[in-house]
């Protein structure tokens, strides 16, 4: 199993040169191709590329999950980050994939508007849906989704609390939730869906910005983790003028 070499160059500081994570992230991403890292290859230890980077372990992480986001790395509990698989062109997708992993397939930028993110107490029906007893704490996530500037749908996430602490810390402005919840050693197995069209009431028309009674199409999901346990639910309203659901349906 390769890793990268004994040294790597380090970011610049000062004013003028871009935020460190962000270097740090084109210096690994560099460090991979010149030393021809290939599929499922680990990088060296964070405690090792924080003293090559000369970094701290909070701009690794910053520089490791936007590699992640990015598709170039995935993160496994426990062992570490390695060089992730390249994905297979689709249309659409056809298993449980990010909104920023859409956008980036599409060669499109995601990036979100933070509407509330707070801890709440589970209601008689979320403990019901997340397989938990009423009242336990949950971290609520709601965002409106822009692809390349537009807005395209609000997401209202409930996630259990403890399954990935920290998340409350996390500027979701322009970060994955799916990827911090695999930094976090928490792996998505699949989403039970429900799709229905709707018409905007006046806040959602305002959030998305459409006229009130404007289509939009309904997500409504429970996502469970490797366990077959629930790990969050989300509601995504998208905007019907502005995006179109494609899928594959095999014969069997």
């Amino acid at each position: 199993m390769s890793e990268l070499g004994p040294a790597a160059p380090t970011p610049r500081r000062g004013s003028g040169a871009a935020p460190l994570w962000e270097q740090a992230a084109d210096l690994i991403r560099g460090e991979i191709a010149r030393e021809g890292l290939a599929a499922g290859d680990r990088l060296p230890s964070e405690r090792d590329l924080c003293v090559r980077l000369a970094i701290s372990r909070v701009t690794l992480r910053k520089a490791l999950t936007h590699l992640v986001e990015q598709g170039l790395l995935t993160a496994t509990h426990g062992r570490g980050w390695f060089v992730a698989a390249p994905a297979p062109a689709r249309e659409w997708p056809n298993d449980l994939e990010s909104f920023t992993a859409t956008a980036r397939r599409k060669q499109m930028t995601a990036s979100s508007l933070v509407l509330t993110r707070e801890r709440v107490l589970a209601t008689l029906d979320d403990a019901d849906r997340l397989d938990v007893p009423a009242g336990t704490p949950l971290l609520r996530l709601d965002r409106v989704r822009f692809l390349d500037g537009v807005r395209i749908a609000v997401d209202r996430t409930l996630i259990v609390d403890r399954a990935a602490p920290g998340l409350d810390e996390v500027d979701f402005t322009s970060a994955s939730l799916f990827a911090e919840l695999a930094v976090r050693g928490v792996v998505l197995d699949h989403a039970e869906t429900a799709i229905e069209a709707r018409a905007a009431d006046p806040e959602l028309a305002r959030e998305l910005q459409i006229a009130v009674g404007a289509p939009v199409l309904r997500l409504d999901q429970t996502i469970r983790g490797r366990d077959q346990r629930p790990v969050l639910l989300s509601t995504v309203d998208y905007s019907g003028e502005r995006y179109r659901l494609r899928t594959t349906f095999p014969s069997r």
